[in-house]
């Protein structure tokens, strides 16, 4: 299983605005050059992440974009849902209108509780890293933490 460049450059983006957090908006421009992202694709990634409610936008000359929620209740798992949608490790799993889809095997599967472990530890693991965590400790934590 692999995550596309989409998630990785997703996590990347929001990391950057995570690091500038309260400092203002950014622009795609900024995190592009940052990051070494193309313009383009962050454009779409972005679109992604507003409709999800992750990041809002200020228009104008010192605009750009910012967290909708504090750094440490965001999570990796809310970012990979953004932009791939449900994790699913096999179509199986895949859910439609909020319900669980079933095959015509699912209760004969002797496979599907492996894909339902994998599906939930995957789950567990990018919901336990919020973008808080990720971007390590702040330069003024660094203060606080060699002060104590």
């Amino acid at each position: 299983m692999k995550l596309s460049a989409r998630v990785e450059y997703g996590v990347r983006a929001m990391s950057v605005l995570a690091l500038h957090d309260r400092s203002g908006p950014l622009s795609l421009r900024e995190i592009s050059r940052s990051e070494d992202i193309s313009f383009q694709f962050l454009e779409q990634i972005f679109l992604d992440l507003r409709r999800a409610g992750l990041v809002s936008s200020v228009r104008g000359a010192r605009g750009g974009y910012y967290l909708s929620h504090p750094p440490e209740r965001i999570n990796v798992g809310d970012i990979v849902r953004a932009l791939e949608g449900p994790i699913t490790p096999v179509n199986c799993l895949a859910h439609s209108d909020g319900k669980e889809s079933r095959c015509h095997r699912s209760e004969a599967c002797r496979t599907r509780h492996v894909w339902e472990k994998l599906r939930d530890r995957i789950n567990e693991v990018l919901d336990s890293v919020s973008l808080d965590e990720l971007i390590g400790p702040k330069p003024d934590r660094l203060v606080k933490q060699a002060g104590s």
